[in-house]
């Protein structure tokens, strides 16, 4: 099967339809069945990195795909008591903008809120990151990121409906540091990365020295895969588990329908592809962890289309049409 899938797709970049590809791995059953790098100008965050040769080390933004990772970190922390569970009022946590929580319409978010990017705030983050009307790139550049999201406008109820928002994501990680009393490299590193035996990451700050967590990590496709299996395997990793399985079972429930169709849980998408079962974290530029549970399939793909209306093409391309028809 690695021999047919190399194949085709060979046949696929030759018809020159993975535009901006620069790396793909596919685990099954722990068993590696495609891996795949190529070269391409890359960024780190908005910072140029010239042409890339990728390799099995190389480092890659990951962006939105952080968030997935950051929803499975909040799982880990609560699962330690040190963050508080969903139902929990958002502003109690915030005790440092009482005019906020004395508003009656903020008071009403809970955590479950912004696990599912429901606050009924007003943000628009379907503009290019280089873009200061970005609501993601004016919460890097405010003086206080927390406070620039929470005084958002109230536009809705919160609940009422899913809106895309690195600011939601923003909040979850400050809960994280300060529960667990560790930014979040180090907690990541401590109950995430080290027990999947991922040596090597970055998490990009911001001029805060925050780490982003909506889109800041820089990992390995390999590694990204590895934390696919571990979603798979609901939690266990080389038998010890890591991440309890009722979070994950939590997390990758549906509850809102996305803008573009699909379903979200907390921090993760889920749809389907060729009738099986999806669940998913995206990332500016075609940056994509697929976990397929019941083909037992993960997918890891990189790419460098940043910004670009149509950078969803390259990956579905990988998994709709290389990947998933070789295993079914």
């Amino acid at each position: 099967m690695t021999t047919q899938l190399d194949d085709r797709l060979g046949e696929v970049l030759q018809a020159g339809q993975l535009g901006g590809l620069h790396g793909v791995v596919a685990l099954r059953g722990g068993q590696t069945l495609l891996e795949y790098y190529g070269a391409g100008e890359d960024f780190a965050w908005a910072r140029a990195l010239g042409v890339i040769e990728f390799g099995p080390q190389t480092l890659h933004d990951i962006r939105s795909v952080t968030k997935s990772v950051t929803g499975l970190l909040y799982g880990i922390a609560l699962g330690e008591g040190l963050v508080p569970a969903p139902a929990e009022p958002l502003l109690e946590k915030f005790p440092q903008y009482p005019d906020l929580a004395a508003d009656p319409e903020r008071a009403r978010l809970t955590v479950g809120h912004a696990l599912t990017m429901s606050l009924g705030l007003e943000w628009r983050e379907d503009l290019p990151y280089n873009n200061l009307a970005n609501a993601e790139i004016a919460m890097e550049m405010a003086p206080d990121r927390y406070r620039y999201i929470l005084e958002r406008p109230v536009i809705e109820p919160p609940g009422t409906s899913w809106t895309y928002c690195g600011g939601a994501t923003a909040l979850l990680g400050r809960l994280i540091a300060d529960g667990t009393g560790r930014s979040l490299p180090q907690y990541g590193q401590a109950v995430l990365f080290a027990p999947l035996g991922i040596g090597t990451f970055e998490w990009t700050t911001g001029a805060d020295g925050v780490a982003s967590a909506a889109s800041g990590l820089r990992l390995a496709p390999r590694d990204l895969a590895r934390i696919g299996e571990l979603v798979l395997a609901e939690g266990v990793f080389g038998g010890q588990p890591i991440v309890p399985a009722d979070w994950i079972q939590t997390m990758l429930k549906p509850r809102l329908q996305t803008t573009w169709g699909g379903q979200y849980g907390y921090q993760w998408y889920v749809d389907s592809v060729e009738g099986h079962r999806l669940v998913a974290g995206l990332g500016n530029g075609g940056q994509r962890l697929y976990v397929v549970p019941d083909l037992d399939l993960t997918v890891a793909v990189t790419a460098g289309n940043y910004d670009d209306p149509d950078q969803w093409r390259t990956p579905e391309t990988v998994l709709e049409r290389v990947i998933v028809p070789a295993v079914t």
